[in-house]
């Protein structure tokens, strides 16, 4: 199954509660472009050297000389850089090197919710917009510090809001860098010419640039930092595009593409511009609309994204562009249950889908097919049986079906009056 949710999903903070403080900084870094062949060999074998001179001596006849005479014994390094004369480990040590993930020195990645020093403390997500706070001088986004009288950290009271363009300057270029590699198109097999300029271009190391950027979005979009989100994601699509020009449209790109495009018409719907959010949305379903149909996560993020254009046309008051956007939305889930007939989540899909066609048809005066949509969809949810396994689903089933009995209800108390 082709995961609709963009990259990877990011661990749970419990799960990585058990994480040693500074475990990411200790990884590799990937070697400067600039490094010669030469350089690079001889670094691969290299015995690691003690930054304070407590180099252990390897001469055999030093070593028989100073297992006798105690007094003349070498000094160790109380550090553990002793070194290495083993060829083995000297290949073992060059071959991880060469095969390590490079990761972020501060610690941030995909993978963990750790706070850094570029992060916000309010909405825990990078800094955007860095602004100061006069006199105490601790730095938030400006969204979220503007909700408050007195610093959240010193609680000293807040006499005025500075911008700090130079420590925004700073998160925007650690942004850019972020999870990136610099990669060489010249020939590797020819020997380097020192100062000879040649073409590198930056590429994302396992898509971890997109998951981070996602992640920050999701912390700041929950915080209510609607336009750090925004931001966070629109750096994230414009990654995806790139390498869709370069590789084509393929399914991952394609999905990841539409669920950030969605995440951005959900942005734009929080900051009441409705018209970039319905056009978000309509990209999103451009994208989803070209991969397979038997996959549910992609049908469900497909039919979600056709829902939310329809929400927003019928809150505008275009009844007919609603109806038909919560149309389609329904036919792509009827489609899904023909693969899924099982799945319990796709047949309360079906059902939300027509509500909603339902009730455009009542407001539209199409009585007779609103009261058999509203029918048909209490049918699906009352023979509906869950499993153990889907117990969760059950508060939604309910919730669906209450909303769908009271509009028959309405109906018939309206033709008895």
């Amino acid at each position: 199954m082709t995961p609709v949710f963009p990259f990877v999903k990011a661990a749970r903070p419990d799960e990585n509660a058990t994480k040693k403080l500074g475990e990411n900084t200790n990884k590799h870094q990937p070697e400067s472009e600039s490094k010669t062949k030469k350089d690079s060999s001889h670094s691969a074998t290299a015995s690691p050297k003690c930054p304070f001179g407590y180099d252990s001596q390897t001469n055999e006849s030093k070593a028989k000389n100073d297992s006798s005479d105690a007094a003349n014994a070498s000094p160790k390094c109380p550090f553990g850089y002793d070194s290495q004369t083993n060829e083995s480990k000297a290949k073992k040590d060059s071959i991880d090197s060469a095969t390590v993930s490079p990761k972020c020195p501060f610690g941030y990645d995909s993978q963990t919710f750790k706070l850094g020093p570029l992060s916000c403390m309010i909405c825990q997500a990078l800094l955007f917009e860095s602004s100061k706070c006069v006199p105490c001088s601790h730095v938030y986004c400006k969204a979220c510090i503007s909700r408050f009288k007195d610093c959240p950290l010193c609680g000293a009271d807040i006499e005025k809001i500075e911008a700090d363009s130079t420590l925004q300057g700073m998160v925007d270029r650690f942004i850019e860098g972020h999870a990136r590699i610099k990669r060489s198109h010249a020939d590797t097999d020819k020997e380097e010419v020192v100062g000879e300029k040649k073409p590198v271009i930056y590429e994302d190391v396992s898509l971890e640039r997109g998951a981070f950027l996602v992640q920050q979005a999701m912390r700041a979009f929950r915080a209510q930092n609607v336009e750090s989100a925004k931001s966070r994601l629109s750096l994230c699509a414009d990654d995806i595009r790139e390498q869709l020009e370069r590789m084509g449209n393929t399914p991952e790109l394609c999905s990841q593409l539409g669920a950030v495009l969605g995440m951005l018409g959900d942005c734009c719907r929080a900051l009441g511009d409705a018209g970039s959010a319905v056009a978000y949305f309509e990209e999103s379903v451009e994208f989803l609309s070209k991969l397979p149909t038997d996959d549910q996560e992609i049908t469900h993020t497909l039919s979600v994204s056709l829902n939310k254009i329809g929400d927003l046309k019928y809150y505008d008051g275009n009844l007919q562009a609603a109806r038909s956007y919560y149309y389609r939305s329904l036919n792509v889930r009827r489609d899904a249950i023909k693969h899924h007939s099982d799945v319990p989540s796709q047949i309360l899909d079906v059902a939300v889908s027509l509500a909603k066609v339902a009730d455009v048809d009542r407001s539209l005066g199409n009585e007779e097919v609103a009261v058999n949509g509203f029918q048909e969809a209490i049918t699906l949810l009352e023979t509906l049986k869950l499993k153990s396994e889907d117990a969760g689903l059950e508060q939604r089933r309910l919730s669906v079906l209450e909303f769908l009995k009271k509009q028959l209800a309405e109906k018939q108390l309206e033709t008895t009056l």
